[in-house]
C-alpha cells in the first residue's frame, strides 16, 4: 500500500508540475493582469457547457448550438485587430467576452467585472500551444474616416460588384447569395453571410457596430470563415467606399450614408458592367 501511495502521490505531483505553465499564463490589458489560475474557475462555472471543459467547443450543449462554440484549441479568432492569420491582442479576446457574438449563443457577459473578463482570457490562452511560440499580430491601421458622399457610396457599389461580394451576401444585401446555401467553416459547419438588409439602428455585426469596426472586417478578414481579408487587395479608401455603400443596404438603420443617399433620391447609380 506505501509503495502505492508514494507512486499516486507522485503522478498526481508530477500532473500538477504540468499544470503549472498552462495556469501561469496572463492577460494584459491596461493596468490590469489577468490569471489563468482565477480564469479557470470562471470558465468552469459559466463556459464549459458549451466550449467543453478541453477548450475544443464539444461542451454537453455543443450538439444543439448554431453556430457551433469556438475551438480553443485551435486558436482561430473571426474577431481581432491582427492580421490575419495571426494571434489576437489580448484586448481583442477581452472585448469579445464582454461584447458577445450577434446571432450566436455567446452572450455578453457584462455582470463579469473587467477583472474576470481578463482572467478568462488568460484562461482561454492556455488551450493552445499557439501562445507559447507565437506572439499576437500588430494591430492594423485604421486610418480616418473620408466624408460621406454620393461618390463614395457609388465607388463602394463599383467594388462590391467587382469582388464579388454578392455572391455569397445578395445583391440586396440579405445573405442570400448564389454561393450562401455552400459555404462552411474551418470546422466544415455550416455559415450564414451577413444579412445586412435586415439590420435595424441598434444591429451589430459579428465585430462590433461601428463603421471603424466593419473597416476592420474588411482589412483582417473572419479567420476560420470564407470571408477573407482584403488588406492585399483593396486600398484604405476603396475599403471606406465599401463600407458606406454596406450601410445603404441597412435600410432600415438611421445613418449618415442613408441621408446622403436620400438627399441624391434615394438610388445608387448601377455599377459599370465588367
Amino acid at each position: 500500500m506505501k509503495i502505492i501511495s508514494k507512486w499516486a502521490i507522485a503522478t498526481l505531483a508530477f500532473a500538477a508540475a504540468l499544470q503549472l505553465p498552462a495556469l501561469a499564463q496572463e492577460a494584459h490589458v491596461g493596468n490590469l493582469t489577468g490569471h489563468a489560475a482565477e480564469g479557470k474557475k470562471l470558465y468552469r462555472r459559466s463556459c464549459v457547457g458549451c466550449h467543453g471543459p478541453l477548450g475544443d467547443g464539444n461542451g454537453e450543449n455543443a450538439p444543439w448550438i448554431d453556430p457551433k462554440p469556438r475551438d480553443f484549441t485551435a486558436a482561430t479568432f473571426k474577431c481581432r485587430s491582427t492580421p490575419t492569420g495571426t494571434l489576437p491582442t489580448d484586448q481583442d479576446l477581452y472585448n469579445s467576452v464582454g461584447r458577445g457574438f450577434y446571432n450566436s449563443n455567446m452572450p455578453h457577459w457584462d455582470a463579469l467585472t473587467d477583472q474576470n473578463r481578463l482572467d478568462l482570457v488568460a484562461y482561454i490562452k492556455t488551450f493552445s500551444a499557439r501562445w507559447k511560440t507565437e506572439k499576437p499580430g500588430d494591430p492594423i491601421a485604421v486610418p480616418p474616416e473620408p466624408a460621406i458622399t454620393m461618390q463614395s457610396i457609388a465607388h463602394g457599389n463599383e467594388l462590391f460588384q467587382k469582388m464579388e461580394c454578392w455572391k455569397c451576401h445578395g445583391q440586396q444585401g440579405r445573405g442570400d447569395g448564389p454561393s450562401a446555401a455552400t459555404l462552411t467553416d474551418s470546422k466544415d459547419q455550416p455559415i450564414r453571410p451577413y444579412n445586412f438588409a435586415d439590420a435595424s439602428s441598434d444591429s451589430r455585426f459579428k465585430c462590433g457596430t461601428t463603421n471603424q469596426d466593419l473597416y476592420r472586417i474588411f482589412m483582417t478578414g473572419l479567420d476560420g470563415t470564407p470571408m477573407p481579408s482584403f488588406a492585399d487587395v483593396i486600398q484604405p479608401n476603396d475599403a471606406w467606399d465599401l463600407v458606406h455603400f454596406l450601410r445603404t443596404l441597412q435600410k432600415n438603420r438611421h445613418s449618415k450614408e442613408n441621408e446622403v443617399l436620400r438627399s441624391a433620391g434615394g438610388t445608387v447609380p448601377s455599377a459599370p458592367a465588367n
